[in-house]
C-alpha cells in the first residue's frame, strides 16, 4: 500500500532582516496612528500610480531600509520636485520619520511598511524609478548568513525591470567584503554600467546626508564605499547620480 501523497508547501522566501520591533515610543505609535492615513502606502496587490499617489507627475526615487528617516526626509527636502517612497519594515523607524515630515510639511514622501522584494515585485510599474538608493543595508557577515543578503543577481535583476533607461542604483555600504560583493553582483549584470572613473568605488556624492549608523561607523573607524551604477541605455554614459 502506497503512502498517501503529502500536501507540497511552498519553500519560505529567504529574508534579509530580522524583524525586531523595537519599542515604539509613544510619540512614534501617535504619528503611525495619525499621519500613516496622509503618508503610508495602503497594502494591496495592484500596481501603484506614482502620478495618483502624489497628485503629480515627478521623477520617483525609492529608498530601501531608510531607517530612521533621517536622510530620506532631508533629500525631500532637498529635491521638492522629486518624489520619495520610502520602504521600511521597522514601524519605530517610520514612526521618526513620519514625526519629521509632518514636522516639516513635506508631502513628497510616501511610506510603505513591506518586504522591499514583495513591493518592487507586485507593485512597482515597469520602468517607472528614476533612482534606487539602498545605503547600509545589513551585511550578514557570517558565511552561512550570505543568502540573506539583499543585493543578490536576481535583486539586480529585479531593479533592472523597474528602473527608467539611465536611472542611477546607489548603494552605499561601511562593510568591505559587502562592498565587494555587491560590485561583483552589480558587474556581472550587463543591464549595468559602473560610474566609477576606476571601475571600482565612486567617492561619496556631496548630497548624500551621512546617517547616524554612518557616523557611528566612522567613529569605529570602518570606511563607506559607495557604488554608483546606471541603468544602461543605448549609448555610452557620460551622467551622473543626479542630487537629492
Amino acid at each position: 500500500m502506497r503512502d498517501a501523497k503529502q500536501p507540497e508547501h511552498p519553500k519560505r522566501p529567504i529574508r534579509s532582516y530580522v524583524l525586531r520591533q523595537g519599542r515604539l515610543t509613544a510619540a512614534q505609535s501617535k504619528a503611525l496612528e495619525r499621519l500613516w492615513p496622509v503618508y503610508g502606502i495602503p497594502p494591496g496587490a495592484e500596481c501603484l500610480d506614482f502620478r495618483h499617489l502624489f497628485g503629480r507627475h515627478a521623477p520617483v526615487i525609492a529608498e530601501i531600509g531608510f531607517g530612521n528617516g533621517e536622510a530620506l526626509a532631508a533629500m525631500a527636502r532637498e529635491a521638492p520636485d522629486t518624489d520619495f517612497v520610502g520602504i521600511e519594515v521597522h514601524q519605530p523607524g517610520i514612526g521618526h520619520l513620519l514625526r519629521m515630515l509632518d514636522a516639516e510639511s513635506l508631502r513628497n514622501v510616501r511610506v510603505a511598511n513591506v518586504d522591499a522584494v514583495e513591493f518592487l515585485r507586485e507593485r512597482v510599474p515597469d520602468a517607472s524609478l528614476s533612482a534606487v538608493r539602498i545605503w547600509f543595508p545589513d551585511p550578514w557577515p557570517k558565511k552561512r548568513h550570505h543568502k540573506r543578503r539583499l543585493i543578490q543577481p536576481d535583486f539586480i535583476r529585479l531593479l533592472g525591470q523597474k528602473l527608467v533607461p539611465g536611472a542611477i542604483v546607489h548603494l552605499a555600504t561601511d562593510w568591505l567584503p559587502y562592498a565587494e560583493h555587491m560590485l561583483a553582483v552589480l558587474q556581472a549584470d550587463d543591464g549595468f554600467e559602473n560610474l566609477s572613473a576606476t571601475g571600482t568605488y565612486c567617492a561619496r556624492p556631496a548630497w548624500r546626508p551621512q546617517t547616524r549608523f554612518e557616523r557611528r561607523g566612522a567613529r569605529l573607524g570602518h570606511e563607506t564605499r559607495d557604488l554608483l551604477f546606471r541603468r544602461c541605455t543605448a549609448g555610452p554614459s557620460t551622467q551622473h547620480e543626479p542630487g537629492p
